[in-house]
């Protein structure tokens, strides 16, 4: 085995496997008009819309503050809209608009492009395997800190 592979720390690996992910990510998602968090946001409603900014930060596991961040550029590229609790006035729900619930296949055709390129050379097994790996991994590190999200 090349020792090049053997000396590599593993954790820097998957950190840097990680920045070239999320930046081919924001690059492909960039086309449509996405940032960083906004997919995430709309699979959210596309599951369900109405949802109130806790619901939605807690589905996200982002703070009340990023929800509204997140949300006031979205309202400004047109893909959501907020609308008063028709029984709480003081609640606002988020709601999808026509551009919102449209792009949907465009993003979900990033994430396949995404998949594809990622995994390009990997068999079927290998990447049954990587998957088991970054389960146990991720299992791992919630337990270490006490299955808390990390904000």
């Amino acid at each position: 085995m090349d020792p090049h592979v053997q000396s590599e720390p593993i954790g820097l690996l998957l950190a840097q496997v990680s920045k070239l992910h999320h930046a081919r990510a924001c690059a492909l998602l960039e086309e449509l008009g996405l940032y960083r968090g906004q997919p995430q946001m709309l699979r959210a409603l596309w599951e369900q819309e109405g949802q109130t900014h806790t619901e939605l930060g807690r589905h996200l596991h982002v703070r009340p503050s990023t929800v509204t961040k997140m949300l006031k550029r979205m309202e400004k590229t047109g893909f959501v809209e907020r609308r008063h609790d028709a029984e709480d006035h003081r609640v606002s729900r988020v709601y999808l608009t026509e551009a919102g619930r449209s792009i949907q296949d465009g993003v979900q055709r990033v994430w396949r492009t995404l998949e594809e390129e990622t995994f390009a050379e990997l068999t079927p097994e290998e990447r049954m395997l990587l998957r088991r790996l970054f389960l146990q991994l991720r299992e791992n590190l919630m337990r270490a800190t006490g299955g808390k999200p990390p904000f």
